[in-house]
């Protein structure tokens, strides 16, 4: 202890001066914001060209993603929907921030403990680059090497806090950390040029890699550049919509079709170098790329896709036009083996599926899909291309940014949701919806009630609309686009009340019929583990 210089916030040196408190608290905050945004910031950059596809802070969050108890899940879909990853982002950087600070106010109090938290942050970026599916040597190394330079930056920023904490407001100069003498004026503006080169530093480099980000997606100009092939079967022509306004139209739109995915970010796959793997108990491996793909006789499907975490009367369920390669003709280029009843799909992030093989091989068509709508996939769709299966939801089919096709057994394999219990089968419920009115609306004696329906497989037959607990009335249905996917419905109010005024606060309530004759579920089920079912009921007023 010997010579030691006292702590900022000891005994000592408030008889220097300087007053614990805020005012010392609050620049050492500033201190570990700024270290650990530079840290961040360095591994971002650098990311951009080494490891385009997982970065440092994605790592984390990735790790924290698959950690998280599956009901936890289940609980921020239902409550934020497709805005989840937004949150969670927000979430993630508000902790990261709550850190930083707090580690800037430890490393001020106690100097080391601040730079050795910041440094485990490090090494936990590190593992986690390097243990995550999609990670390796290069994106360890930059967790590594933001935690240090966050772990330098902040040694360096409250050390010249700490000189102008012990200069305090003497009317002699001090000692500085360096034994040079220095006074508080001095020392005060050798603390806020450090503080103000690290905000620059951190500028340069948030506007650096923002930029680095736009050279490098060089996929969304290969995106813009493709043109689809033409449709060696093409799909029969979109049934028109029916005019009811608030319905879902037949086809979603693809800014409107949602996405739930466990990517944090949509992952940057290079058209020019993405190949599809077939592995596993088959006869002999292939190895697919996008322009081998491009040349296949390609064919459309009408689809209808919905995720398990769908509630009922949900909107996370849409459809689209798809275009594609059936799989079936890449596995039996292949050579499936006997014994053989599960592909696990995996994405270039590392997400899993475990598909039944026999929804890949039969005549419902799943595509390796490279369209959307008439559109290249969008990348958040899956750009350059993506499993599509009718008839199953899709955590156990539909893998976007697909990278590889093995050919095993559900004995032996599991996928990401499977091992988080949920069930290693998952076929579509069918269902109905109403989309018009909303819940709680008011709707005119005269206006006109819609929503859609689904039977994946069977096609819809029938829609029947309830009015509190009067007679099931039939629905008009609209265009028949397929089994496979939705059919909208409608139906005037005065259908519904016999003619009669009928104002006031009613229940409405909506179900289908498969064309197998078998109608839709009325058990009530949540979401886990297998998709939700029970009949969609809203209360509205007619007035």
């Amino acid at each position: 202890m010997n010579g030691a210089s006292p702590s900022p916030e000891s005994p000592a040196a408030s008889r220097s001066g300087w007053s614990p408190g805020w005012r010392v608290t609050v620049p050492a905050a500033v201190c570990g914001l700024l270290a650990v945004g530079t840290g961040v910031l360095v591994g971002e950059f650098l990311s951009t060209w080494l490891s385009p596809s997982l970065t440092p802070l994605n790592a984390v969050g990735g790790m924290v993603i698959d950690a998280v108890p599956a009901p936890v899940k289940e609980w921020a879909i239902a409550s934020f929907g497709t805005s989840d990853k937004t949150v969670f982002g927000i979430l993630m950087r508000v902790i990261a921030g709550l850190l930083a600070a707090l580690a800037g106010i430890l490393e001020f109090r106690r100097r080391r403990v601040g730079v050795l938290l910041v440094a485990a942050v490090g090494v936990v970026a590190a593992w986690a680059g390097a243990v995550r599916p999609d990670g390796g040597a290069v994106p360890a190394v930059l967790g590594l090497l933001s935690g240090v330079v966050a772990a330098v930056v902040l040694s360096l920023l409250i050390t010249r806090l700490g000189d102008w904490a012990r200069s305090g407001s003497r009317t002699e100069p001090a000692r500085g950390t360096e034994g040079e003498a220095v006074d508080p004026a001095s020392s005060r503006r050798r603390f806020l040029g450090a503080v103000g080169a690290s905000a620059v530093g951190v500028a340069v480099l948030a506007a650096g890699t923002a930029v680095a980000r736009g050279a490098r997606n060089g996929y969304q100009t290969a995106r813009a550049a493709l043109k689809l092939p033409a449709s060696a079967k093409a799909a029969p022509p979109a049934p028109a919509d029916l005019p009811v306004p608030g319905i879902s139209p037949w086809s979603t739109p693809n800014g409107e079709f949602y996405r739930i995915d466990t990517a944090l970010v949509v992952p940057f796959v290079d058209p020019a170098t993405w190949t599809l793997k077939v592995t596993g108990l088959v006869e002999r491996e292939v190895t697919l790329s996008f322009d081998e793909l491009l040349a296949k006789p390609l064919r459309e499907l009408d689809v209808t896709l919905a995720c398990v975490s769908n509630e009922v009367g949900g909107d996370l369920v849409g459809n689209a036009r798809w275009l594609g390669w059936p799989v079936r003709e890449l596995l039996a280029q292949a050579g499936v083996r006997p014994g053989a009843d599960m592909v696990l799909s995996t994405s270039v992030d590392g997400f899993t599926a475990s598909t039944p093989l026999e929804a890949l091989s039969d005549a419902r068509g799943a595509l390796l899909a490279i369209g959307m709508n008439g559109q290249p996939l969008p990348p958040e769709h899956g750009f350059p291309v993506r499993l599509v299966v009718p008839g199953l939801y899709g955590y156990v089919s539909a893998t976007k940014w697909v990278t590889e096709l093995k050919v095993t057994t559900f004995a032996q394999d599991m996928a990401y949701w499977t091992s988080r219990g949920w069930s290693d089968h998952g076929p579509i419920k069918r269902s109905s919806r109403i989309d018009t009115p909303r819940q709680g609306a008011t709707v005119p004696g005269d206006g006109v009630i819609g929503g859609v329906a689904w039977a994946q497989g069977t096609g819809v037959a029938s829609v029947d609309v309830r009015l509190d607990d009067g007679a099931w009335q039939p629905a008009r249905l609209g265009g028949d686009g397929g089994t496979d996917s939705w059919r909208q419905w409608s139906l005037p109010v005065a259908a519904l009340t016999g003619g009669a005024p009928a104002g006031g606060e009613h229940r409405l309530t909506v179900r289908m019929t498969g064309r197998d004759g078998r109608p839709q579920s009325t058990d009530l089920a949540p979401p886990a583990p297998n998709g939700s079912s029970g009949l969609h009921t809203i209360t509205f007023r007619v007035g």
